[in-house]
């Protein structure tokens, strides 16, 4: 994997869910599949997630090898009503996922070809390198954008 070109990919993906996210209508953001979540939720999940990436990216690069990278629940996030993925506001949000991939992004700039070996153990994958971190992050974003889209017509 070059580096370079997958920090492009990495960035490209950020744009394409900021840019759907941010023009998701207010009346669209309730609106999902019977069994599906709605873009609010998606939104939500999604800053979530990124904010557990940007922990993990951390922890890969700064800690020993081996170190965990802890997985979480995240159905459980989402069906936790103190979370808020069913009411609240979208916009801290999406300014939360703008801010963790702007800053893993400035890291992903600073590495090298040979960190992206470096590995831990996660709690629910087993090793788990930069690398697939990397392969992780720049597909999570297209896979719910698409997903957003979807939610906003009330498909699955």
């Amino acid at each position: 994997m070059d580096i370079r070109e997958a920090a492009a990919a990495y960035e490209s993906s950020t744009q394409f869910f900021l840019n759907l996210a941010r023009g998701v209508a207010p009346e669209q953001l309730d609106v999902h599949h019977e069994n599906g979540w709605s873009a609010r939720q998606i939104i939500h999940h999604v800053a979530d997630s990124e904010a557990q990436s940007y922990a993990r990216l951390r922890r890969l690069v700064a800690e020993p090898e081996g170190s965990l990278i802890q997985g979480y629940d995240e159905s459980a996030w989402a069906e936790c009503e103190k979370l808020g993925y069913q009411d609240s506001p979208v916009e801290n949000s999406i300014a939360v996922y703008a801010a963790v991939r702007a800053g893993s992004l400035d890291v992903l700039k600073r590495l090298e070809e040979t960190d992206l070996e470096k590995s831990g153990e996660h709690s629910e994958r087993g090793k788990f390198t930069i690398e697939t971190w990397l392969q992780s992050y720049i597909k999570h974003p297209l896979d719910h954008g698409d997903q957003l889209i979807r939610a906003t017509k009330g498909q699955e």
